[in-house]
């Protein structure tokens, strides 16, 4: 699944729009890496995203195309 598509579904970011201005503006980390909204996400990747002042890191534990959004948490474990 594409990183922006995962951002939305996962509920991280909103819109797959904004996720994708999010990934032009190099605020989205995958593994460390800057990456672009086209890259494939994988079960254990760890994505940062920057917010302001606020970073918020996750681990990949699931790629699922359609989540309601009671389920979506389960998508990602926040990590400190």
């Amino acid at each position: 699944m594409r990183l922006d598509k995962y951002l939305k579904v996962s509920r991280l970011i909103k819109r797959r729009t904004v996720a994708n201005d999010a990934c032009d503006a190099d605020r989205i980390l995958v593994n460390g890496r800057q990456a672009k909204a086209s890259y494939q996400v994988k079960v254990g990747d760890v994505i940062e995203i920057a917010f302001g002042q606020r970073t918020l890191k996750v681990e990949v534990t699931q790629v699922a195309d359609n989540v309601s959004k009671s389920d979506a948490p389960a998508m990602y474990k926040e990590l400190a």
